[in-house]
């Protein structure tokens, strides 16, 4: 019972923090976590492999790659079995490692915005922010013949410009609930630590396969959330059977 209370606070706390964020930003736009897009859903929608209605599901995503090690990550994921989202950086990035987005998408992967040139959005005029997005959205279908659905705000910082732009272009917005802050550390133990103490149920997790510290540490996080009883999927897979729905901003 005692931890059965703490996860509900964990929730209520991430829930609040969302609503305050937003409200400081003056902003005004849909938001939404992926578990009550899902069940305010139509029951008859399609899920997928997966029924998140009944398992206990948590997605694990990967930002501003594609890097060196990404080829490594893949190789773990496709060992342990485990579907991710990768939020893909244009310039620099998707470029530089064409092979690796194909190989991303064709392994089953969902392949997702996070910018060309990971710019803060907010703050910026509507037609910024459309470059930034449709240059990696075009770079991304150019490589796999598919534009993302999904984009992830650098530092998660948005607002209803925004929304209003990825509405425009056919993106939703996802957060996330657990963080290792992985760019302020290699120490993979620590990374590991960090995401293990902040999972829950219908969480989002967030880390970049471009840091050194951060690949080494997803064995140990994939192999004690599912001792744990926890189901990795995609962050489309999280919410089925909703549809991601542009412009909206999910945030477990």
């Amino acid at each position: 019972m005692p931890q059965k209370s703490s996860s509900l606070s964990r929730r209520t706390a991430r829930a609040l923090a969302a609503v305050v964020t937003l409200a400081l930003g003056g902003c005004s736009m849909a938001t939404t976590a992926p578990a009550t897009a899902r069940a305010q859903a139509d029951a008859g929608g399609a899920v997928g492999a997966v029924d998140c209605r009944k398992a206990k599901c948590i997605a694990l995503t990967f930002d501003a790659g594609p890097g060196k090690d990404t080829g490594h990550l893949l190789d773990i994921l496709k060992e342990e079995k485990v579907p991710a989202t990768f939020f893909l950086l244009g310039e620099n990035h998707v470029l530089k490692h064409p092979d690796t987005v194909r190989r991303i998408a064709a392994e089953g992967h969902e392949v997702a915005n996070h910018t060309w040139s990971h710019q803060i959005l907010t703050g910026r005029s509507p037609g910024a922010i459309r470059a930034e997005l449709r240059k990696a959205q075009d770079a991304i279908a150019k490589i796999t013949g598919r534009a993302p659905r999904l984009m992830r705000p650098p530092q998660g910082r948005t607002d209803a410009t925004v929304a209003k732009v990825c509405e425009e272009l056919g993106l939703a917005q996802i957060l996330w609930s657990a963080t290792a802050k992985d760019y302020s550390t290699n120490d993979s133990a620590l990374i590991e630590k960090r995401i293990l103490d902040q999972a829950d149920k219908d969480g989002v997790i967030l880390l970049h396969d471009i840091y050194p510290g951060t690949v080494p540490a997803v064995p140990g996080i994939v192999r004690t959330l599912e001792a744990r009883g926890y189901t990795f999927v995609t962050v489309p897979q999280l919410m089925a059977p909703a549809e991601p729905v542009p412009g909206t901003v999910y945030r477990p």
